[in-house]
């Protein structure tokens, strides 16, 4: 019985020790790595790169999540100012979720929100900052902004946005830069009162 252990012990010596010597002669995982993790970061520098020579409204436009941003955009007949190439516009973009959640939050249809087409530029309004240049996410400091509709937009110390009705949006999303300004995404549509 000693003679078996014995042997089981030195055939599993054995075993380690060949596989060690296998796991040596295969190439480092970690050496392919970087090459790997650089080809995506080059990837990904190619799509900001691209995204960067879009307008705000081409930004929007790119991507399918903004889908009903755009169809509000263009119902409310201001792809165009928000489409110049000379403004330095910071915007604060809603997905169709948060566009599902306030219209199930206000009782109305998005037929009958697009129809109306002075709230509809005035709560797309809340959503644009028309400066001397577009606020990067480090710019970013708690306290009121006036947003182009002229209503009041606060910044908590938590870095959320809370609406002149008290509601919050998270940020999901910073700094996608564009031709004309930059784009945030947020979880929620802003209201204006």
């Amino acid at each position: 019985m000693k003679l078996t252990k014995l042997a089981t012990i030195g055939t599993l010596a054995v075993s380690i020790a060949g596989l060690s010597a296998c796991n040596n002669m295969m190439p480092a995982k970690e050496a392919t790595m970087p090459a790997k993790q650089a080809q995506q970061a080059q990837q990904a520098t190619t799509q900001s790169e691209a995204v960067a020579a879009m307008n705000v409204v081409q930004v929007a436009q790119s991507s399918p999540e903004f889908s009903t941003l755009v169809e509000a955009v263009q119902a409310a007949g201001i792809a165009g100012p928000l489409s110049n190439p000379d403004a330095n516009l910071t915007i604060l973009a809603p997905t169709n979720a948060a566009f599902a959640e306030a219209l199930q939050e206000t009782g109305m249809t998005k037929e009958q929100l697009f129809a109306n087409k002075p709230a509809l530029t005035k709560i797309l309004g809340y959503h644009v900052i028309n400066g001397p240049a577009p606020v990067y996410a480090k710019d970013v400091q708690p306290g009121n902004v006036m947003m182009l509709s002229k209503d009041t937009l606060m910044i908590t110390p938590e870095g959320k946005l809370m609406d002149e009705s008290g509601r919050t949006a998270n940020i999901l999303q910073t700094d996608i830069a564009a031709s004309n300004g930059v784009v945030h995404v947020i979880d929620k549509v802003l209201l204006p009162q």
